[in-house]
């Protein structure tokens, strides 16, 4: 056998073994829901269950990406509303309305306007909420202390409105 002969052959046999443990790598990712019995799959087979597993993955990440946009309130003019969570505050001599319109998953927004009053001295006077499919409204009648700034008001509405999406 020439020294050429011989080298290929070197190079092949390297190559087969990179294979070989480039698929067992593959294969020790993927979780088996096959047999039980300990038995090890075919190569082929091997590749056919990591690829379906990828697959499964893929379509898994498009629907986490759904619910994630869905989460956010991102409106693709395919959903009918405008956002997960919209906040209007009214003024009028001291008193605040703070109206809250959240999805379902969005409630824990009222305990952060709720936070927020406190954290500005207005005191809440009066909260009342009611939910229609899968949209929950709040109502919250809060007073601004006399002692408070006369920017109390613009300044609670600017807090509050970070939360709107």
């Amino acid at each position: 056998m020439s020294s050429g002969n011989r080298s290929r052959g070197i190079v092949e046999k390297n190559r087969r073994n990179q294979m070989k443990n480039l698929c067992s790598q593959l294969n020790s990712l993927v979780p088996h829901q096959g047999s039980s019995s300990g038995e090890s799959m075919t190569l082929p087979d091997q590749i056919d269950e990591a690829t379906n597993y990828i697959r499964k993955l893929q379509e898994d990440v498009g629907r986490l990406k759904e619910r994630r946009e869905t989460l956010r309130g991102v409106d693709d003019g395919s959903n009918s509303h405008s956002g997960a969570v919209q906040i209007k505050v009214n003024e009028m001599e001291g008193a605040l309305e703070v109206t809250l319109v959240t999805g379902l998953e969005f409630q824990f927004v009222f305990n952060e306007v709720i936070r927020i009053l406190h954290e500005e001295n207005a005191e809440v006077l009066n909260a009342s909420y009611s939910a229609v499919d899968g949209t929950v409204f709040h109502t919250i009648h809060a007073q601004i202390g006399e002692d408070a700034s006369s920017y109390a008001a613009a300044r609670i509405s600017e807090r509050l409105n970070q939360f709107a999406l």
